[in-house]
């Protein structure tokens, strides 16, 4: 589905890449009939601030809310198992990897498999549901780190909430 596409772009390191996508990104955004109306305001939203921030100055909020904050930690895992020490967070990241290649998606990145980002790349060749399905094996730590970022006021909260909200299998979110 096209929102975890641009979800997972957002969510990257805002490189020069993307500030140069940022227009695609917009017109997409405007031409793409989604049903929820308020996750696509609050994209926008973001993206908007994207436009109208100082490239470095997003880099560098980037950096300590995701970097250098553990709590904010867009690997999954971290949140399950603590830090990378942890006997039990190397055996669920290569499930997590064997899972992507069973799919025959091969991961073009050098983060681990459990990236939230990466993850979102994953979900969006997913059917609705099965996207829904697979994010609520996550939904507790997703609701945990939207709830982080927004209680650090992060523009980048909106965006983790939406995840969340999509973290619910179809059948039971209708």
């Amino acid at each position: 589905m096209q929102i975890y596409k641009i979800l997972s772009a957002l969510l990257e390191y805002p490189d020069q890449e993307l500030f140069d996508n940022l227009p695609a990104i917009n017109k997409l955004l405007d031409e793409t009939v989604d049903t929820d109306v308020v996750e696509w305001a609050e994209v926008k939203k973001f993206v908007a601030w994207l436009e109208k921030g100082d490239p470095i100055e997003i880099q560098e909020d980037y950096v300590k809310t995701f970097d250098l904050t553990p709590e904010h930690s867009l690997h999954l895992t971290h949140h399950f198992f603590g830090d990378d020490n942890d006997k039990n967070r190397g055996p669920a990241l290569i499930d997590l990897s064997e899972l992507y290649k069973d799919y025959g998606v091969k991961q073009m990145t050098n983060e681990l498999p459990d990236y939230l980002p990466l993850i979102l790349e994953f979900v969006a060749l997913q059917e609705d549901e099965e996207a829904r399905a697979f994010l609520s094996d996550a939904s507790k730590v997703l609701t945990v780190l939207a709830e982080n970022l927004t209680k650090a006021n992060s523009p980048y909260a909106p965006l983790v909430s939406i995840i969340k909200n999509r973290a619910t299998p179809a059948c039971i979110a209708a």
